[in-house]
């Protein structure tokens, strides 16, 4: 092979690689690929970690609702596999009230630093999609949301309207409930309260 030929094929090569690679970026008519869904699937807790040592639950303590419902990317979950490995903090809201709105950036805040030993799980309902996509990127909500579409999930729970928060401890006893929502700093007390050192 001449020398001229090897640089036009190699020239060729990293030409295709450039068009790949562009490509790869993008939907199938050549637009750029959206970002996923805020509050889907790719929000989801991975397993909890090893040797994660939570206080138990009252003797007596109601279970909570086991119910399943559908994550902003169409993906089901249900709530009893959530609080399997870990307690759960529901987060009832809607984008359009004013309170979830005061006290969500505290919350996500909350739900980083609890990451590991603690699931929040937010649950929607009489939203648009593209006012909850809104909210939940500005107020950098990166754990999973349930579209309570039909409000069944909220009337299992008895929340009549946002905000409301749930914690559910590992294995599902229902332990608190702040009808009206509750401040960071209340919420991170009872947290701390369920991990053991």
């Amino acid at each position: 092979m001449t020398r001229r030929r090897a640089t036009r094929l190699t020239a060729v090569a990293l030409a295709l690689v450039g068009v790949l690679a562009t490509t790869a970026c993008s939907g199938d008519d050549g637009t750029p690929a959206k970002p996923p869904l805020a509050g889907g699937a790719s929000a989801l807790p991975g397993p909890a970690p090893a040797g994660l040592a939570l206080r138990p639950a009252p003797s007596g303590a109601p279970g909570a609702p086991a119910v399943t419902g559908t994550l902003t990317d169409g993906t089901r979950v249900a709530f009893a596999d959530l609080w399997a490995a870990r307690p759960v903090v529901l987060v009832f809201f809607s984008s359009w009230c004013t309170v979830c709105q005061q006290r969500q950036d505290a919350l996500s805040e909350l739900a980083r630093t609890h990451r590991d030993s603690v699931a929040f799980v937010g649950v929607a309902t009489e939203d648009t999609a593209d006012d909850l996509q809104r909210y939940l990127r500005d107020h950098r909500v990166e754990y999973p949301v349930v579209v309570d579409d039909d409000g069944a999930i909220w009337r299992s729970y008895a929340v009549r309207e946002p905000p409301a928060v749930v914690i559910v401890a590992k294995g599902g006893a229902l332990l608190r409930g702040w009808p009206g929502g509750v401040d960071a700093a209340a919420l991170d007390a009872r947290l701390r309260e369920l991990v053991l050192p």
